[in-house]
């Protein structure tokens, strides 16, 4: 599958549809997602950084990010369509999201169930002991 690099777009630029079937097809959102709900975050975001196809354009991986644009940022999502996994796409978006971005000198947060291995690629490790969090409490 021939991909472009991954591109930063204004939010307004992609596809909350496309977005939202390639959040639902991971097994790692639990199935929980609504479309209005995606498309929220993805209007909310800081930055978003898609990957697409070279030959139609369809978008094929997605990452999106919460900051207070000086320097401090949550990596929010990083989703890779399943046809388009296991040829480093991920490693792409996180790379043109952190180091590639304007936040590449922030202090960068995420919560990942997996893929430790290819975020600490990026400098992440687990919290200091000063961390505390709330969790959600929306079902």
């Amino acid at each position: 599958m021939p991909l472009a690099r991954p591109a930063a777009l204004a939010s307004s630029h992609h596809d909350g549809g496309r977005v939202f079937l390639i959040f639902v097809a991971d097994p790692r959102t639990e199935g929980d997602a609504q479309p209005a709900d995606v498309q929220a975050q993805i209007d909310g975001a800081w930055r978003v950084v898609g990957a697409y196809q070279r030959t139609d354009g369809a978008m094929v991986g997605f990452a999106r990010a919460v900051s207070d644009g000086v320097a401090v940022a949550y990596l929010a999502d990083v989703f890779v369509a399943p046809a388009a996994r296991g040829i480093g796409l991920g490693v792409g978006l996180v790379d043109a999201m952190i180091v590639q971005g304007p936040g590449r000198g922030f202090r960068w947060m995420l919560h990942t169930k997996d893929a430790h291995g290819l975020y600490q690629k990026f400098g992440f490790s687990a919290p200091p002991s000063t961390y505390l969090e709330r969790p959600s409490s929306r079902p």
